[in-house]
């Protein structure tokens, strides 16, 4: 007796998406009479998550993120990195843990019970990092926060609003370089504020 034929299930209909697939195009874009003023570079395949600590629980939370993650918890409006491995304050008792590939912190929730939440943030934010000579210019048109050296550097953190979308972004060096994470379901219209505001400087998307 022959088997039931089946309809298979098209491929495309599973696979993953980037956030940024769609909205932004690889090159060069914009003025182009000199070298670009602005790097964009998409982060995709980041691992994200959501740490927040429970009530009376934040040096417990501090311990177990050194002793078993080699992680160190920043303080207010700051970030601590190790490569590209890392977090990034948030708010009071909150951080955003950023690991280079999506199953940096499979452990974490294990780790951590009774002591913190983590939420899987990996499918829910945009991640671009925006560099180059006119980058701190770039920004300074839609953050209203002082990106001067003196008052914004490398390792400084804020939770912000650009374009009325709202925003955690952070300084990876004094190049200057910033990484910038927007919810995935504001990544376009973000997007569509950021080449706008590049386009006079020209830019290019790696």
């Amino acid at each position: 007796m022959s088997e039931p034929a089946t309809t298979p299930t098209p491929a495309f209909l599973w696979r993953p998406r980037g956030a940024w697939e769609g909205i932004a195009k690889i090159g060069g874009h914009g003025a182009s009479a000199d070298a670009p003023g602005i790097r964009l570079t998409l982060r995709e395949g980041q691992g994200l998550a959501t740490i927040v600590a429970a009530d009376g629980r934040e040096a417990d939370l501090r311990a177990i993120l050194a002793e078993r993650f080699g992680l160190s918890v920043p303080e207010a409006g700051a970030t601590a990195f190790d490569g590209e491995r890392g977090l990034v304050w948030s708010a009071p008792g909150q951080w955003l843990a950023v690991s280079p590939t999506r199953q940096g912190f499979d452990a974490l929730p294990a780790a951590l019970q009774g002591v913190a939440a983590v939420t899987d943030q990996s499918d829910g934010r945009a991640l671009v990092r925006v560099s180059g000579p006119k980058a701190r210019t770039l920004l300074a048109k839609g953050v209203a926060i002082d990106l001067h050296p003196r008052a914004f550097g490398p390792g400084r953190a804020a939770v912000t609003s650009i374009a009325h979308i709202g925003v955690q972004f952070w300084q990876r060096d004094a190049g200057p370089t910033y990484d910038i994470a927007v919810a995935r379901s504001f990544a376009g219209s973000f997007w569509g504020w950021l080449e706008h505001a590049a386009a006079e400087f020209g830019y290019e998307v790696a």
